[in-house]
């Protein structure tokens, strides 16, 4: 079996203390094969932030890759940065960055979701560039074949029934790609609360797993990450909090058999 925690939205800056220390407890006792951070390291993207963060994923006893998210780049205040140099301050986390995975069976495909700009008024919200996805479906025509293929994004493609929005921009047009070409999952963050939905895309069908938050901006569940564990061909995603039992989140199933 291979073991992935999925975490999400950890906003140094504004991160839950407790959570954090636990969860890198969890990966010291339970030796997953990955951690697979999907955006919003920090609160601000300030360089103290990032600095935080970086030394916090790097003490994690198991290989990170790390998407960013829209917390991850300067804010509108800050247009000459946000504009001309939003990616500056990822020294601390630089090499972890869409970093390829060496996993048996697993390939993680990186899919961008944010942009500097958009024509509408939130920005915070999902962007799916043309370049972006193109690329995403060059890997995972590469992946190895028969390999499970997880994208990570920091925004859901499409929204998973939770209490925040994500709004993506070519999100339904992203979905309908990434399982034409053959992905199993989109892993995603953003809206701070778990869930796990298959939907019918091209013929397949593909899941969209969000993970929760370990920050203090909680919404409608505790801080907390996701457990995928991969046997073959099937995966299942358990919601695990500091309570002592984890459960299956929002539209999850068990272990799905994949077409």
């Amino acid at each position: 079996m291979t073991k992935l925690f999925h975490v999400s939205d950890v906003h140094f800056g504004k991160e839950d203390p407790s959570a954090i220390a636990w969860f890198a407890e969890r990966v010291a006792a339970e030796k997953p094969d990955a951690v697979i951070m999907t955006g919003d390291l920090t609160m601000r993207a300030r360089t103290h932030e990032f600095e935080a963060g970086g030394a916090w994923l790097k003490s994690l006893a198991a290989p990170v890759t790390v998407e960013i998210g829209n917390h991850d780049i300067p804010y509108y205040w800050d247009p000459i940065r946000r504009f001309l140099a939003p990616y500056t301050r990822y020294a601390a986390i630089e090499r972890m960055i869409e970093r390829p995975l060496a996993l048996s069976g697993v390939t993680i495909v990186p899919l961008k979701t944010i942009a500097r700009a958009q024509w509408r008024m939130n920005w915070s919200k999902g962007y799916v560039g043309r370049s972006s996805l193109r690329r995403a479906l060059a890997l995972i025509a590469d992946a190895p074949k028969g390999n499970l293929i997880f994208v990570a994004a920091h925004h859901p493609l499409i929204e998973g029934g939770t209490k925040g929005t994500a709004r993506t921009y070519r999100g339904e047009e992203a979905l309908e790609a990434l399982a034409a070409a053959g992905a199993h999952a989109v892993l995603s963050g953003h809206v701070h609360d778990p869930f796990d939905l298959p939907v019918e895309r091209a013929g397949r069908t593909i899941r969209m797993i969000g993970a929760g938050t370990l920050s203090k901006r909680t919404r409608n569940s505790p801080p907390g990450f996701n457990e995928i564990r991969v046997m073959g061909s099937r995966f299942e995603t358990l919601a695990r909090t500091q309570s002592p039992e984890p459960v299956h989140p929002l539209g999850a199933s068990r272990a799905a058999d994949l077409v």
